[in-house]
């Protein structure tokens, strides 16, 4: 193995333990048994790769490799006796998500491109590796959805995405349009979190009453 591929390794664990906390912090907030934190956990971390792999009809890459779910699992654990002192550093949290969000969102592109998916294919890929997860912890915890927010969360991982098939394109070496793609999902992310960012949002204008003739 490589020092580029252990470092990514390494980043690629800690990311979906990062995704593994926030699940198990939803947990915290509903007063759940260790078990629930560890399926929260396991869904948040594991889960946008899983439909990732699944769509792109390759082998699950927990399954393969199980270091996945038992760092999902550790960290459920952990969390299920201090998330009453990370749950406090609300601003940690979410720079952390940021960070997770930023590196899921450049591998799964960077899995897809090399799969031979196509570019839009690929972005996709990307979008859900980063998001999918979120969406599985904040549906099961019946809370607003990341999808349901103005936030720039999905754009953010969108842009990191169309910049490693940008560079891919142009015939740069993917690990340089991962870091490229990785830089520019975080750096929007932050500066959303920082400045509270967010995207115009659609309002519906006020139709005319029924039976009014142009």
């Amino acid at each position: 193995m490589t020092d580029a591929t252990a470092t990514l390794a390494f980043v690629d664990f800690l990311a979906t333990a990062i995704f593994a906390m926030t699940g198990a912090l939803v947990a915290s907030r509903k007063q759940l048994d260790m078990l629930a934190f560890v399926w929260f956990a396991a869904a948040t971390g594991i889960g946008g790769g899983t439909l990732r792999d699944l769509l792109l009809d390759v082998p699950v890459f927990w399954i393969i490799n199980p270091v996945y779910l038992s760092i999902c699992i550790v960290v459920a654990v952990v969390m299920h006796f201090a998330a009453s002192l990370v749950a406090s550093r609300q601003t940690w949290i979410l720079w952390a998500d940021a960070f997770g969000m930023a590196f899921a969102a450049v591998v799964g592109t960077a899995k897809a491109l090399e799969l031979g998916a196509s570019a839009l294919v690929a972005v996709a890929m990307g979008l859900f590796s980063a998001t999918a997860g979120g969406i599985i912890r904040d549906t099961l915890g019946q809370e607003p959805s990341i999808i349901l927010r103005p936030e720039i969360y999905m754009s953010a991982t969108v842009l990191g995405a169309v910049t490693v098939v940008g560079g891919h394109w142009f015939g740069q070496p993917m690990t340089l349009s991962m870091l490229a793609g990785f830089c520019v999902a975080l750096t929007v992310r932050l500066a959303a979190i920082q400045f509270d960012l967010k995207l115009p949002v659609y309002k519906p204008r006020k139709g005319r009453p029924w039976g009014r003739k142009s």
